[in-house]
């Protein structure tokens, strides 16, 4: 939209708080953003010099305007935040997590069990949680056997089979790590009861749950039940000794969340805690990506709205280094200066620096992935070098291998933005090839590659790389002709020694220099397809040797070949195994028949 277009509807857009939406010429949501004056705002992207690139790009793109009026500029990040959740545009701020986070589920069950799972099923389950890493779960869990006996067993504890004493207690229960409801030892409202205290343990509140056991010890104690005491004091001691780990603060601080941010010019690292009764029990830091010059309180707001939601915090109080927006109404918001409450500010900022710092040593060191300008300046200069028409954006390799004639097998790998695009990859079965005769073989999977892509109406590559040399080349540029798609990709081979690329009619070849990116992008191909097709031909050869040695024996077949190898992982190996070893895995008639293959009797001397 030009700045004489948005001359004209200006003059509609009101001086009042609210959202607005830019939307493209197909109608698609680009960005969604509030304001505390719609007009104010929207006139500042069309009527002063933008510096970013990125929101000249959005300007260049928006066809029409849409706003929504609210009563307060809080009712408009209440919106703003809802749509952009919903709609996820791609000009605002990215806030997914895709990491599965683990939880603490309650099952919904007689006597339910309680166990670690990182998959909710919407079963009338209790899920606790989300927690930000395993071992904050697994440590939870540990603490919650050490100090309350509940069953494992995935026994069916209904009333009715209680009653008819179908099971009997298990070692758990003689361990003293379950107090014996299968046989009625234990009653389901006093199971209850120790669950309230799992509850209590998972949210925090590890102080009641000592106050509980303290009870029961004492009451013990006054039973003269000495032994059961001194048990519960050991108990008592392991979750003060969890208490005092967890606790950061003063304990009587209550329920509270805190969130801090540090900001480039590209790059935002926000932390998240959550506070419960002086425990720091989640802590978690996003990197998120800078789309449009976002102010820090705009990226802080959005970010400690959705932390508060993915770990339903409902805490009344959140502590930030200046003011945000929240969502929850009443949250009172803090901007400590002293005190304890600016130590976890300070704890906050010290966690999302260090995350910051190991993010750069990452880059440094090569351990993230590529960034997508390089990836894209590679594939520019693999257009320039090889004189594509197009930007080879999507890659495929082909290679082929056999061992003496036997086992013929293909592979094939497929790169798209320069990385590996795994979900494509593809085996092949040579099927229409006799012997040695990797020209034919060649052939035959590269029209088998493609004829389907055409039959199931799918995108073709821009570049199609043969390892292989001329002949293999010119072979899969016949199945390419066949097809008649040879003016749809590019094909290209690349010889085994030299690493030269030929292109189909040229007598000489191109020699890029060694470091070249683009020689470099092509060389990683190859070796990713020489991988994927070793791995294959090795179990294709594996499962040869199999059929040979044991499908071979008259009355053994494949699932009876396949599972003495899996007891005994090699046919060297079942060689040696007695007849009643063999008995244990396939039963006694198969066990015979194969033992007395490899160890025919000896014939009888007759008298």
């Amino acid at each position: 939209m030009n700045r004489e277009v948005f001359q004209n509807i200006v003059s509609s857009i009101p001086h009042q708080p609210g959202c607005y939406k830019y939307f493209d010429e197909s109608k698609q949501l680009l960005y969604v953003g509030k304001a505390k004056d719609l007009r104010k705002r929207v006139s500042s992207y069309f009527n002063k010099t933008l510096d970013s690139f990125k929101t000249r790009r959005l300007v260049s793109l928006i066809h029409s305007i849409e706003f929504t009026i609210t009563d307060s500029e809080h009712d408009a990040f209440l919106l703003e935040n809802s749509l952009i959740k919903h709609y996820q545009p791609k000009f605002n701020i990215s806030l997914k997590d895709d990491k599965t986070y683990p939880y603490v589920v309650i099952k919904k069950e007689h006597f339910p069990r309680v166990f670690f799972t990182r998959k909710v099923i919407r079963d009338g389950s209790e899920y606790l949680g989300p927690y930000t890493g395993v071992f904050r779960a697994r440590e939870l869990m540990e603490i919650i056997k050490q100090s309350i006996p509940l069953r494992n067993c995935t026994l069916n504890l209904s009333k009715e089979n209680i009653d008819k004493g179908k099971f009997k207690v298990c070692l758990e229960y003689h361990l003293g790590n379950c107090n014996g409801p299968c046989q009625g030892f234990q009653t389901e409202e006093n199971y209850k009861q120790d669950l309230q205290q799992i509850r209590h343990i998972l949210k925090g509140n590890t102080a009641e749950v000592i106050r509980h056991l303290k009870q029961q010890m004492n009451d013990c104690a006054a039973n003269l039940e000495f032994e059961k005491a001194a048990i519960l004091k050991e108990k008592i001691a392991s979750l003060q000794q969890y208490e005092v780990r967890s606790t950061v603060v003063n304990p009587h601080l209550g329920d509270l969340d805190v969130a801090s941010i540090l900001s480039d010019d590209k790059l935002s690292f926000v932390n998240y805690l959550r506070v419960i009764n002086g425990s720091v029990v989640y802590a978690k830091t996003l990197k998120i990506d800078k789309q449009l010059e976002e102010t820090d309180e705009e990226i802080l707001s959005l970010a400690l709205a959705r932390m508060r939601e993915t770990f339903h915090s409902n805490s009344p109080e959140v502590i930030v280094p200046f003011k945000v927006y929240v969502t929850e109404p009443n949250t009172v918001i803090t901007i400590p200066k002293i005190g304890d409450k600016k130590k976890l500010l300070d704890l906050s900022i010290k966690n999302a620096l260090l995350f910051k710092d190991e993010m750069r040593k990452k880059n440094a060191l090569m351990l993230t992935t590529p960034s997508k300008e390089k990836d894209l300046s590679i594939l520019e200069e693999l257009q320039t070098v090889l004189h594509l028409k197009e930007l080879p954006i999507h890659i495929e390799c082909f290679d082929n291998s056999n061992f003496q004639g036997s086992f013929p097998v293909a592979a094939m790998v497929c790169f798209r933005d320069a990385q590996p695009f795994k979900k494509d990859y593809r085996h092949f079965h040579i099927k229409t090839v006799e012997g040695i005769n990797d020209f034919a073989s060649m052939a035959e999977i590269v029209y088998r590659r493609y004829n389907k892509l055409i039959e199931e109406e799918k995108e073709l590559p821009q570049l199609a790389i043969i390892d292989g040399g001329k002949g293999q080349l010119s072979a899969a540029m016949e199945s390419v002709r066949k097809l008649g798609i040879e003016n749809r990709l590019t094909l290209i081979g690349l010889a085994k020694r030299e690493e030269s690329i030929f292109f189909v009619g040229d007598k000489e070849p191109i020699q890029l220099p060694f470091d070249n990116p683009a020689h470099l992008l092509i060389r990683r191909i190859r070796d990713e397809v020489h991988r994927f097709g070793i791995t294959f031909h090795r179990e294709t050869r594996s499962k040869g040797t199999i059929k040979n040695n044991l499908e071979n024996i008259p009355g053994i077949g494949e699932k009876t070949a396949t599972d003495l190898l899996k007891a005994f992982r090699s046919v060297k190996n079942i060689k040696t195994m007695t007849e009643r070893e063999l008995t244990k895995v396939v039963g006694a008639s198969k066990a015979r028949i194969v033992f007395h293959y490899f160890h025919p009797r000896e014939e009888e001397p007759t008298l």
